[in-house]
């Protein structure tokens, strides 16, 4: 291969979008066994690679020169094949850290911050919060003197950054510490990019903390990547093009709405009209308990019929870049919000009452009564939900709308 990634576990990474977008060539992702990494290094069948988890220290004792940078971090992201074969190794992950604590309004100087997490990204973090004048940092891991479990005796921490993969995809929802034991935080940077809102960031959100995440660093130091494979520079207005075309691509499209307002068929509408892939909770539903949802509520009632729906919630809403149609009844758990907001965006298709349907297997709203209680009910949820809302008559205008706004 020319260009790539090399890795563990690589699972949905957005590296080759980047630098086909950013350099033109193709990118491959290439996982390896800790057994396998000497024999592929030892081959040098590339031009150029990066390196990801868990090979950023590993790949250092068999490169022949080290960039000063890379030295001093102790860790490699980015290796280049010399013109006369020798091994080159630079860590260019110090340049997307520096662009992310920008963008999140780092001002760590002579302040007290935090570092989670002990290995190569860890490390990145701790020169570059060192580089702009912290005052003391502090790094904690599982087992150091610093640790997850006497973390509230630095309550007077100002600036977080996470370097774990705690609550990166697929394994979402897990924060790696409350922030409750972190009064005095005034902001937090967290290297993951996959989901867009970690647990971590939706707490800082709760509690008015300004936070990123990975995203902004991913794309710049894979610019600042492509720069050493190309040997060229490559315009900064280029690494804004791209994160912005990767928020958008990644980002669900969640369709909540009263029963019968048109969500599968808008959901079906806009699949057609995007190619993304459409995900309907209700179908995630049939699937797992074998039956309609209607039979299942009637037999198991509605507390039972809940609980399926929050673990399909958390199912759809994890993945990236698809359209979600939920059940007019996903609201009425608050849990299901932050597992649909991770990646989505809420879309509240507002019909008006009359023209919504009645018709098919709704037990909660099959007459008249019943649905005009259950609009008093969930619309002011609706409304607290809703990241866009779209007020129409017909599916055909909805989808349409939608469109509009997000494309």
């Amino acid at each position: 291969m020319e260009y790539g990634l090399l890795g563990e576990k690589l699972g949905h990474s957005f590296s080759p979008r980047i630098h086909r977008e950013l350099g033109g060539y193709n990118y491959r992702l290439t996982e390896l066994a800790p057994e396998e990494l000497a024999g592929f290094l030892e081959t040098r069948d590339f031009r150029g690679v990066n390196v990801t988890i868990p090979y950023k220290q590993a790949v250092m004792p068999f490169l022949e020169e080290i960039s000063d940078r890379a030295r001093r971090i102790g860790a490699v992201n980015t290796i280049l094949r010399m013109p006369d074969g020798r091994l080159r190794g630079d860590n260019t992950d110090y340049t997307g850290l520096m662009t992310l604590l920008e963008r999140a309004g780092f001002r760590p100087k002579g302040a007290k911050c935090l570092v989670l997490g002990s290995g190569g990204a860890s490390k990145t973090a701790v020169v570059c919060l060192r580089d702009l004048g912290a005052g003391e940092i502090r790094v904690i891991s599982r087992s150091g003197e610093d640790n997850y479990q006497n973390l509230s005796r630095h309550a007077d921490a100002e600036w977080l950054i996470n370097a774990t993969p705690v609550g990166m995809y697929p394994k979402n929802g897990v924060s790696p510490v409350d922030l409750k034991d972190l009064p005095a935080l005034k902001g937090i940077a967290d290297m993951i990019y996959n989901p867009a809102r970690t647990a971590l960031l939706m707490q800082a959100e709760e509690r008015g903390i300004p936070a990123v995440n990975g995203l902004a660093m991913l794309v710049s130091q894979g610019r600042a990547a492509c720069e050493l494979f190309l040997g060229k520079a490559i315009p900064a207005a280029e690494e804004e093009r791209v994160i912005r075309l990767l928020e958008k691509e990644t980002e669900n499209w969640v369709l909540i709405g009263m029963p019968g307002c048109g969500k599968s068929t808008v959901g079906r509408m806009l699949a057609e009209k995007t190619g993304r892939r459409l995900v309907d909770t209700d179908e995630l539903i049939e699937q797992e308990a074998g039956t309609s949802c209607g039979d299942y509520l009637r037999a198991h009632g509605e507390a039972a019929f809940r609980e399926i729906e929050t673990r399909m919630a958390a199912k759809a809403g994890k993945e990236s870049g698809t359209i979600i149609a939920t059940g007019g009844g996903i609201v009425t758990r608050e849990e299901n919000r932050n597992l649909l907001r991770q990646n989505g965006k809420l879309i509240h298709l507002d019909r008006p009452i009359e023209a919504l349907a009645t018709d098919g297997d709704r037990p909660l709203s099959q007459t008249p009564e019943a649905l005009a209680a259950l609009y008093r009910t969930r619309a002011p949820l609706y409304a607290a939900w809703r990241d866009l809302w779209i007020g129409s008559t017909s599916p055909e205008e909805a989808a349409e709308r939608i469109l509009e706004a997000l494309t």
